[in-house]
């Protein structure tokens, strides 16, 4: 990280006139901004930026794309990911496309609808994107895919069949996503300024959802290490502690010298439809 908590990595043989045939990942938290592509012939991730403690609410989209020239190029196909305070979980089952403006009603004005159908957890999810946001992104993307800011997570749950708590950390947020038996029972994303905070999350979420801390397997990914705070946090309550590993065909030699976990989530947008 520069003195700006962001990062820029590039592959030097990634040619921007080969955009076309590249994807462009996007991933937008309550206080975080990443970026990778991938190169869809090749399948390289050719280059990833992370930009840590930037507020979503004062998040300047058209700034961003000024700043990073290669968010600019005529990508394949471009994925984003946003966190959003409001979104509305249906069963599929009892999903009706007809129903959206009556649980649109529900989320708060000035925002433009979104739909997420999640196949394998067999959900599907209405939540709304800020007008600025959505106009930036309509002026300056094509072939836009918006997904809520867990999409990621998800992709990566369906690999794991035991109950699992993921736990995806930002500089000052973390972003969770309980499993059990084949469903999702829970995910919410809190702020988290000091270890005391982090604490205090992590009971509520073992206490509110009846957590069997010796039985749950809590599956990491984001900013966090071994040796830090919130590791050690985690460890006062759980004896069985991953860091999630991402099961793609993506060469991603261009991040071998980053912990193998700190993109897991951007980059399982690859695996969202």
């Amino acid at each position: 990280m520069n003195n700006n908590n962001s990062i820029l990595l590039k592959d030097h043989a990634f040619d921007p006139s080969t955009a076309s045939s590249c994807n462009l990942l996007i991933k937008i938290g309550i206080d975080s901004f990443s970026y990778a592509i991938t190169n869809h012939s090749s399948q390289r991730v050719v280059s990833l930026y992370d930009e840590q403690e930037c507020d979503i609410n004062s998040l300047n989209f058209d700034a961003l794309f000024e700043k990073n020239e290669l968010l600019n190029l005529p990508y394949q196909q471009v994925q984003i990911a946003i966190y959003g305070e409001d979104a509305i979980s249906i069963p599929n089952e009892l999903f009706d496309e007809n129903s959206i403006a009556l649980h649109s009603k529900l989320i708060k004005n000035n925002t433009f609808i979104h739909q997420f159908q999640q196949k394998y957890f067999d959900f599907t999810t209405i939540f709304g994107l800020a007008k600025p946001l959505q106009i930036a992104i309509n002026n300056q993307l094509n072939n836009v895919k918006i997904y809520p800011h867990y999409a990621g997570l998800l992709a990566l749950a369906e690999n794991i069949k035991n109950a699992s708590l993921f736990l995806d950390f930002s500089a000052n947020s973390f972003t969770a996503l309980f499993v059990k038996d084949g469903k999702v029972i829970f995910q919410k994303c809190y702020e988290t300024v000091n270890k005391e905070e982090l604490n205090y999350f992590i009971l509520l979420l073992i206490s509110q959802l009846s957590i069997d801390t010796n039985e749950v397997t809590i599956q990491l990914s984001g900013i966090i290490h071994a040796d830090d705070h919130k590791y050690q946090t985690l460890q006062k309550y759980f004896s069985k502690i991953e860091f999630v590993k991402l099961t793609t065909e993506l060469n991603v030699e261009l991040l071998e010298d980053m912990p193998a976990h700190y993109y897991t989530n951007l980059l399982a947008l690859t695996q969202c439809e």
